[in-house]
């Protein structure tokens, strides 16, 4: 396929959908950054390899997943032309982010309860990139949020049709893509001890 040839609007989806390519890939990059290192320092001494994820960052994973899933409902039911129920449907979406936000937030507690701090002497490196990982990816989790907002905005005012999806489908690739993010993340720090 000629990228340089279609009609303007297909040339800018194209860009578009490279950019949110561009930006996923380097956010990766990042997170692939932070795990090696985690990788390295779990070489150390100091290593607490007996520290236990909290129990709210496996329920929020569960949250973030099923938030995927009424993501594709809205897509869905978009190219159905049922605008309404894409709106229900990023609602949705949109509360069990923020579920998974609080969820996060209260995973941070319980490891404060039981003594862990990002930093300072009770601290310890690994509780340390455990609170860097999370919190960079709630960070991304608000963009996300953004973004998803950014969507039911232009689903109200009635931007995205059965044959326009184009706004809606880069939300959700970003949003799977946090997804899939999390699924790793939390997988890679309760199985590298």
């Amino acid at each position: 396929m000629d990228l340089t040839q279609g009609t303007s609007k297909e040339k800018r989806d194209r860009a578009q959908k490279m950019m949110l390519w561009f930006g996923i890939v380097s956010l990766l990059m990042g997170f692939a950054g932070w795990t090696s290192a985690y990788i390295v320092s779990s070489a150390r001494e100091d290593w607490a390899s007996d520290v236990a994820l909290p129990a709210s960052f496996f329920a929020s994973t569960i949250v973030i997943i099923i938030s995927s899933i009424t993501y594709v409902l809205a897509k869905n039911t978009i190219k159905k032309g049922d605008v309404k129920k894409t709106t229900t449907w990023l609602l949705v979406t949109l509360g069990l982010g923020i579920a998974f936000i609080a969820l996060q937030f209260n995973g941070f507690s319980q490891l404060i309860n039981e003594g862990y701090y990002f930093t300072g002497p009770t601290s310890s490196i690994k509780m340390s990139y455990v609170f860097l990982i999370a919190a960079v990816h709630i960070v991304h989790v608000v963009a996300g949020m953004i973004s998803l907002l950014v969507v039911l905005r232009n689903t109200y005012k009635n931007k995205y049709s059965a044959e326009e999806t184009l706004g809606l489908e880069m939300g959700a690739t970003f949003w799977h893509f946090l997804d899939i993010l999390w699924v790793y993340l939390i997988l890679f720090m309760y199985f590298v001890n």
